[in-house]
């Protein structure tokens, strides 16, 4: 019995000592973790700058975030606009004057038209339309299978803009175009009719003897040709070039007043081939570059065809009296002091109509000099040409 007393008391004793070191070494732990959960002061200023910091990168990329939000909000709204503003892709007739409506057109082109002329770039017609109204039409030739004009979507809406926009063009000395019909291979440009024809047509009336064209009518031609260009390119915004001047595309009204046909449409089209006509300034030729001087040159060799009645591809101009050239030629004359024998023998007459020859054989040699820069400007030469004779 003792025993058992003994032995419970012992129990309790190491019970009672064990729950103290078990309570002793919680104490130590907590009053440890006490002691490590207080931050110590010298950490205080370091968290707040981190804090700061994580602030202000936070205020940052916000703001960038924003911007380029914006900025992308923007862009797309621009691509939508652009989108909506567009030009219409236009099909059919597109109609330019009140005296045409895309009906009777449409019903004109479909008849037989008389054939007024034809190059390598197309054909003429002169069609009448219902109402009375007498028109010219061009008929470019068939775009090539796989050319960016026929395919391109955005190629056929440029051409289409900068067609409207030489629509707008209104000058005494410039063939509107009134319309144009556009189909799946092809343009037909449709312009006011002019009775007296082209510049060539009246030439070659002219060398064939079936027309007198005195020298007044003739400096009244280069008058008003060079008063185009001058429109071209000191008036218009943006300046226009003509690309293919040339007697063809000199048009003549019932009073032989001149209108400028087929401008920029070279460029415009490139198929449209200028090269061959004998009109061209060497630049073009050599380096490929065309500016409102190469337009000079070719109203050069226009002034030396109303002078001389010779064309650029005469085969005298082969032999060696030609000299190579009709600029070459009219320059050995000149230096030579024999101008005069430059001069179309059915013009000379009155001695003051002579002088004033002569001196547009001096201005049409400087139009043909090879430089450019040596050419004057079309401003220029309407003083010039002007000041010949009284308009």
């Amino acid at each position: 019995m003792e025993k058992m007393r003994s032995c419970r008391i012992t129990l309790g004793l190491l019970l009672l000592l064990c729950f103290h070191q078990t309570t002793t070494v919680e104490c130590k732990e907590r009053h440890i973790r006490r002691l490590s959960s207080q931050p110590s002061s010298p950490t205080k200023p370091q968290d707040f700058k981190i804090g700061f910091k994580r602030v202000i990168l936070s205020i940052v990329l916000g703001i960038l975030t924003g911007l380029i939000g914006a900025l992308l909000f923007a862009f797309l709204i621009k691509i939508a606009l652009q989108y909506i503003n567009q030009t219409p892709f236009l099909k059919g007739p597109v109609i330019f004057s009140p005296r045409i409506s895309s009906k009777t057109l449409q019903s004109a082109l479909a008849n037989e038209n008389q054939l007024l002329g034809s190059s390598s770039n197309g054909k003429y017609y002169k069609t009448v339309l219902d109402n009375g109204l007498t028109v010219a039409v061009k008929v470019l030739e068939p775009l090539a299978v796989g050319s960016p004009e026929r395919q391109s979507k955005s190629v056929k809406r440029r051409i289409q803009q900068e067609l409207e926009f030489l629509a707008s063009l209104r000058h005494r000395h410039l063939r509107s175009l009134r319309a144009y019909v556009r189909e799946s291979d092809r343009f037909s440009l449709v312009y006011d009719y002019m009775p007296m024809g082209s510049l060539e047509d009246a030439m070659n009336g002219v060398r064939e003897n079936h027309l007198q064209l005195r020298w007044d009518v003739r400096l009244r031609i280069a008058v008003g040709v060079i008063k185009g260009l001058q429109y071209l390119h000191f008036i218009c915004d943006p300046q226009i070039l003509h690309y293919n001047l040339k007697p063809t595309n000199v048009m003549l009204d019932a009073e032989y007043e001149p209108r400028l046909a087929d401008c920029g449409l070279a460029k415009l089209l490139p198929s449209i081939d200028r090269a061959t006509s004998g009109y061209c300034a060497p630049e073009c030729f050599q380096n490929c570059r065309y500016t409102d001087k190469s337009d000079i040159y070719s109203f050069g060799m226009i002034l030396g065809v109303l002078l001389t009645g010779r064309y650029p591809t005469d085969p005298f101009f082969r032999e060696a009296a030609g000299g190579g050239s009709l600029g070459q030629w009219l320059q050995h004359l000149q230096q030579a002091g024999e101008a005069r024998e430059a001069l179309d023998k059915s013009i000379l007459g009155e001695e003051v109509e002579e002088d004033e020859m002569l001196m547009a054989v001096r201005i049409a040699v400087v139009c043909l000099s090879d430089l450019p820069a040596d050419r004057p400007s079309s401003d220029e030469l309407v003083t010039m040409l002007t000041q010949l004779h009284s308009f």
